[in-house]
């Protein structure tokens, strides 16, 4: 206790007012993410009173049965999903971005995305029988399989990665490297498309718009420890990243490794985007907005502020655009894709047309 009252007397006036305005911030992002939250469980196709939905979460029997069933079995799934999707594509956004130094870089600069996406293109569109029965349907059998097809995928692009990071000390050269298999997997995926029959490709499309609302809860219990435990490595790296955005000479004089860094920011990176895109698709946009959108309003490069700040922030906008997603009122059902492109792309045009530079994006 004595040494936190000793640390807090030793910082300017400023930086401990600066400490505690974020700190608030944090805070207030925190409540907007739970009333998103519960605002999630209540919209939908069947309008749940916000009193209804706090009484089901807290024990209780609302006025009607079905939605109680309703809320467990379908919209509380889907908002867990939501919630830790989207904070994972944050953190893990702001690791490449701070990684490459790169302000357009996302959670799928390294191909991973590209590689979930062949794993599921081969299961869909070149499968035989078992690409057709996934696309007769099967429920759980059939969610699972995409997710198995694309977590395979994009661990078989973090093995190349990995092995890469070993022998190669340039970041761009693993920058290039990523995009490089992403062209090579999207050339295989549109080889795929070009022979395969209309409802196969249809089956594919649907899964690159992405969706929360296909993950159970046995599902849940693969993708939240995926989840946390990439989140866990990310913040264990925020004094490492903070050297980094000094430059890599100036990380090293501070006692940082760089090639154990880098393995564990790759390593953070798959988990979190790959067990993502596994359950969820390639949900775009959330990843490299969400970053630039704390930088902004937290105004610090700070990771130890801005890690807990994007993964509070892309929860709540991943929840925003599920509930958009949903078009509460009626039984359309909307791409995720397309409103998490309408969400995130005016942050990231404001943000860089705002600094004038996108190297002042890290300053």
């Amino acid at each position: 206790m004595a040494s936190r009252t000793q640390t807090r007397a030793a910082l300017p006036v400023d930086a401990v007012l600066n400490l505690q305005s974020r700190a608030w911030l944090l805070l207030i992002f925190a409540g907007v993410l739970l009333v998103v939250f519960v605002v999630a469980l209540s919209v939908g196709s069947v309008s749940i009173p916000l009193s209804q939905v706090i009484a089901v979460l807290a024990g209780g029997e609302p006025d009607r049965a079905t939605w109680a069933t309703i809320i467990f079995r379908h919209r509380l799934p889907r908002a867990i999903t939501a919630t830790l999707a989207g904070a994972g594509l944050g953190i893990s956004g702001l690791l490449m971005q701070t990684f490459f130094r790169n302000p357009l870089a996302g959670p799928f600069v390294l191909g991973i995305s590209s590689g979930a996406s062949l794993g599921v293109a081969l299961v869909v569109l070149g499968g035989g029988s078992v690409g057709a029965a996934m696309i007769a349907g099967v429920g759980f059998s059939r969610d699972l399989l995409l997710a198995a097809a694309a977590g395979l995928g994009a661990a078989g692009t973090m093995v190349i990665i990995m092995i890469a990071a070993h022998y190669v000390d340039s970041r761009m050269t693993l920058l290039i490297l990523g995009l490089m298999i992403g062209y090579l997997t999207g050339a295989a995926v549109s080889l795929l498309l070009h022979f395969s029959l209309a409802e196969r490709i249809q089956a594919y499309v649907n899964w690159t718009f992405g969706s929360f609302n296909s993950v159970t809860w046995r599902q849940l219990r693969i993708l939240a420890p995926a989840i946390i435990a990439g989140s866990g490595i990310a913040f264990l790296l925020a004094k490492p990243l903070n050297a980094l955005l000094l430059g890599e000479q100036y990380a090293v004089s501070l006692g940082v490794n760089l090639t154990r860094s880098r393995r564990w920011i790759i390593t953070a990176t798959a988990l979190l985007a790959g067990a993502v895109t596994a359950f969820c698709g390639p949900v775009g946009f959330i990843g490299v907005a969400v970053p630039h959108l704390c930088r902004s309003i937290l105004n610090t490069s700070d990771h130890r502020v801005l890690l807990p700040g994007v993964a509070i922030v892309g929860a709540t906008m991943a929840l925003t655009a599920a509930i958009i997603a949903e078009a509460p009122g009626s039984n359309i059902v909307l791409p995720l894709n397309a409103i998490t492109a309408v969400l995130g792309a005016p942050v990231v045009i404001r943000v860089i047309l705002a600094r004038g530079n996108a190297g002042k994006v890290f300053g």
